[in-house]
């Protein structure tokens, strides 16, 4: 039996991590930290320090070559394709280095509940028949730390929130019935399809981390800068990780 421990690490930030993350770290027999490619290589490093920072006692770390995931054809079937090839790592790394069973930890973003799919990936261990237990830890989500960040609430009063991916509001425009649209996984910084005026932004790349980058006010006015600014960041970092929240009221 292999017991799974899903963590939730926050974005980067050591002082993200709750005491039960930490604890949960710590009893784990292995820890398997994913490694992205070397345009992504200060994000298994960012994991290595939180492995440093939290581990208290021997726990045994092997990190591997987590699979690439289709650029061309259907989304939604790249996708699968990818989820199963990450179980079948998975699948490997577990019979070689946990064969008797254990507890296993994975580091996840953020939260493993919004817009990960780790839990996903987990199920088709389980529909695959490993002898799989799961147990989820949560963690800092990116939304949380976008609004910390900018010390703003989520919500207008008494008003609904609605959290979408770039993709989805490129495609599908701005949600009904909503005053907050939350956007992630937006690599095309498709807030400029959006209609901007009488729209403010907030948005944040690296939140936690020392190169955090927040830029925030009417979207007609910083659409542009944040067009530019998330270039020339990512041009510089290799890889970026972004968030923003729009939203139909004027800024205060």
């Amino acid at each position: 039996m292999i017991d799974l421990d899903l963590i939730g690490i926050g974005t980067g930030n050591p002082d993200h991590l709750t005491r039960q993350a930490e604890a949960a770290m710590n009893a784990a027999d292995l820890i398997l930290l994913p490694r992205k490619g070397d345009a992504k290589s200060d994000l298994i490093d960012l994991r290595r320090t939180l492995c440093a920072t939290a581990l208290t006692q021997p726990v045994r770390i092997v990190e591997f070559d987590l699979p690439v995931r289709a650029a061309t054809g259907e989304y939604l079937t790249a996708v699968g394709d990818w989820h199963e090839a990450i179980a079948a790592t998975w699948a490997a790394q577990i019979a070689e280095h946990l064969p008797q069973g254990g507890r296993l930890a994975l580091l996840v973003w953020g939260d493993p509940s919004l817009y990960d799919s780790t839990l996903r990936v987990a199920e088709r261990l389980r529909a695959d028949g490993k002898a799989l237990r799961v147990r989820v830890i949560p963690g800092i989500t990116s939304l949380q730390a976008l609004t910390a960040a900018h010390a703003i609430p989520l919500n207008t009063l008494g008003a609904p929130v609605v959290i979408t991916t770039g993709r989805r509001l490129r495609e599908h425009g701005w949600p009904e019935a909503a005053d907050s649209v939350a956007v992630m996984l937006d690599g095309d910084c498709c807030f400029t399809t959006q209609a901007q005026e009488g729209v403010a932004i907030w948005w944040g790349a690296y939140l936690g981390m020392p190169h955090e980058a927040l830029i925030a006010g009417s979207l007609a006015d910083v659409a542009e800068e944040i067009v530019e600014r998330r270039a020339a960041l990512r041009a510089e970092h290799g890889w970026i990780m972004d968030i923003y929240l729009l939203r139909r009221t004027a800024l205060p």
